[in-house]
C-alpha cells in the first residue's frame, strides 16, 4: 500500500495523471541530468562566467533536491513517482545555473527580473504538485501557494544578504542593494501568485470535488 492518499473514482488530483506519462519521466530525467552536468562544467571548470557568482556555496544546495526527493518517494512508497513535483522542483536550479554559466545574467540587465519572476512559477507549481498528491481540496489553495512562494523569496533574500556580506563561497560579486531586494520581493511573489493559479488549474483536482468536499465537511462526515 503506498502513502497516497485512498483512491477514489474521478476523485484524483491531476497531478497524479501526469505523473503516470512517459513524457513526465523524461523531462524529469532530463532536467536532472542537465542540472547535474551544469554544476560539474561550473564547479570542475570554473569559467569565468561564475567567478564571483558563490558556485560553491550553490553546489549542495542547487542539488540537493533531485537527491533528496527520490529518497522521500522511495521511503513514503510514492506511486506514481512525483515526476512533475521533482522536475518543477529541480527547474528553477537548472535555470539559475544555466544564467550564471553562460553569462546570460551579465549580458542582459534584466535577466535576473525575469528568471526570479519565471523561477518562483516553477517552485510553486512544485509545491502544488506535491501537494495535490494527497489534498483534494481546492479551497484557499491559490492563497497557499502564494503564501508559499512570498516565504520562500523573503528567505532566499536573507540568505543571499549573508553569503554576500561574509563573502562565503566566493559570492563578493554579488553587489545586492535594497532596490534590487524590494524588486526581487516584489517579482517573485508574483510569479508565485500565478504560478499558483496554473498549478491549482491544471495540477488539483477537477472543480466539482473541491465543491463536494465542501459539503462533506460541512455535514460532519470524515473528508478522504
Amino acid at each position: 500500500m503506498t502513502n497516497d492518499a485512498t483512491h477514489r473514482p474521478g476523485s484524483d488530483s491531476r497531478v497524479l495523471d501526469v505523473d503516470r506519462t512517459p513524457a513526465a519521466r523524461s523531462v524529469n530525467l532530463a532536467v536532472k541530468v542537465a542540472l547535474v552536468a551544469s554544476f560539474a562544467i561550473a564547479v570542475g571548470l570554473t569559467p569565468d562566467t561564475v567567478e564571483g557568482k558563490a558556485m560553491g556555496f550553490r553546489a549542495p544546495l542547487f542539488l540537493a533536491p533531485p537527491l533528496i526527493v527520490p529518497i522521500l518517494a522511495r521511503v513514503r512508497g510514492w506511486d506514481p513517482y512525483p515526476h512533475t513535483a521533482d522536475a518543477l522542483l529541480c527547474a528553477p536550479f537548472l535555470i539559475d545555473t544555466l544564467g550564471n554559466l553562460l553569462g546570460v545574467y551579465d549580458g542582459f540587465d534584466r535577466t535576473d527580473d525575469v528568471l526570479h519572476a519565471l523561477n518562483w512559477v516553477l517552485l510553486v507549481g512544485a509545491y502544488h504538485a506535491f501537494r495535490f498528491r494527497v489534498v483534494r481540496d481546492r479551497r484557499d489553495a491559490v492563497l497557499l501557494g502564494y503564501g508559499f512562494g512570498a516565504i520562500a523569496i523573503v528567505w532566499w533574500e536573507i540568505m543571499e544578504w549573508a553569503v554576500s556580506e561574509d563573502g562565503f563561497g566566493g559570492a563578493g560579486g554579488l553587489a545586492l542593494t535594497y532596490v534590487d531586494t524590494i524588486g526581487d520581493l516584489f517579482l517573485s511573489s508574483t510569479g508565485g501568485l500565478v504560478g499558483s493559479i496554473v498549478a491549482v488549474r491544471w495540477l488539483g483536482p477537477p472543480r466539482s470535488d473541491g465543491r463536494n468536499v465542501a459539503v462533506e465537511s460541512s455535514t460532519g462526515r470524515p473528508i478522504g
